[in-house]
């Protein structure tokens, strides 16, 4: 057989490189004559920097930031080799692994640090930047990104001045890779979808829904343009969406699915055509798999170049398998039994290995 290993990371554990060769690790074992292939993958979110830089061509840059607590922090990011390109991973200044779960602000946390990302990027020259919004710790709209880029508003953020904004944004063309296309308000929005993941308690999921609509007004009405229901809007705690909001101050900028867009990058549909077999997965296959996250864009992808799809979860919900059902995969949990998430997290690869094995020995 030909087995593709295509998976997203298993976000805060392994990163899909890593995911995608503890797979084959355990396959080999059982199936030492099979031919076995990496595609590692991402979405946009926590650890797609790393499958992004799998792909060549890329040079690892290293920058001090504001992290969501405001503590300091220092994220990677990919420059590329003519010093042309960035590719820059909210998850890396802002992300929700940044911050201890003892210690976690769902509701003052700040994506303050992404901006400052692109900020160094566009410092170095780059002007043709990618930005994945994936695994924010962030709930705010995108305010500190905005106020990195020279932004100034209220602590409320009823008022909001965009004159000081970086004039290098309108040579700036950015690519928003984006994983889920919630909108930014309601009970499908930032707030109600991955508030709770973040530390919210129901009081402050209604609070920051009610801050979310506020600065909406706020930035909609400064720069004419409404976003709050475009889809993405609600990703990274609104990021998303205030970013769409200055479109019009950009060179460019353009939202796409973030697994297009490391598809792209990795060739996704060559390897695809040479495998009977795709092995993707992710930390948890639940709910929100059905917006877009990497293992239901590589089934689709799989169904429509007639390859049987298997998805390994470190967590396996109802509805993840019957999202990833509704296109033809297969759902499995990585673990059987399925083991608590710190145990989960302690074991590191030997689960997965494990889990490729078993998967080979269940073939013909």
């Amino acid at each position: 057989m030909r087995v593709l290993f295509a998976p997203d990371s298993y976000k805060g554990t392994l990163t899909s490189v890593e995911v995608a060769r503890a797979l084959a690790a355990g396959w080999w074992r059982a199936r030492p004559g099979d031919t076995l292939m990496h595609a590692p993958l991402g979405d946009g979110g926590e650890g797609t920097v790393y499958a992004i830089a799998v792909s060549g061509g890329w040079e690892w840059q290293q920058s001090g930031v504001t992290g969501p607590d405001f503590r300091q922090a220092s994220a990677r990011w990919l420059r590329s080799s003519d010093g042309q390109r960035a590719y820059i991973e909210l998850a890396q200044a802002s992300g929700l692994s940044l911050v201890d779960p003892a210690r976690l602000e769902p509701v003052g946390a700040t994506s303050e640090g992404t901006g400052e990302l692109l900020r160094c990027a566009i410092d170095l020259g780059v002007r043709r930047i990618t930005l994945g919004i994936g695994g924010s710790a962030t709930t705010d709209g995108g305010a500190g990104l905005l106020r990195a880029l020279g932004a100034q508003m209220n602590n409320d953020r009823t008022w909001i001045d965009l004159s000081r904004l970086d004039a290098r944004l309108g040579e700036t063309h950015l690519r928003i890779a984006c994983d889920v296309t919630n909108p930014l308000l309601g009970p499908t929005g930032a707030a109600a979808v991955y508030g709770p993941q973040k530390g919210a308690t129901p009081a402050q999921v209604i609070e920051l829904d009610a801050r979310l609509a506020a600065f909406a007004d706020t930035l909609e009405s400064a720069t004419g343009r409404r976003e709050r229901n475009t889809s993405g809007a609600g990703a990274a705690g609104g990021v998303g969406f205030g970013l769409l909001c200055l479109r019009d101050r950009f060179a460019s900028l353009d939202m796409v699915p973030g697994i297009d867009l490391v598809a792209e990058e990795t060739d996704l549909a060559v390897k695809l055509a040479g495998a009977d077999l795709v092995i993707t997965g992710e930390g948890r296959i639940d709910a929100q798999t059905a917006f877009g996250k990497t293992a239901l864009g590589v089934a689709r992808r799989a169904q429509a170049a007639g390859v049987r799809c298997i998805a390994v979860g470190g967590g396996v919900t109802p509805e993840g398998i019957a999202a990833l059902a509704a296109v033809g995969a297969q759902a499995v949990p990585a673990s059987d039994p399925p083991l608590p998430l710190a145990d989960a997290i302690a074991a590191g690869a030997a689960p997965l290995i494990a889990c490729g094995e078993r998967l080979a020995r269940l073939e013909p």
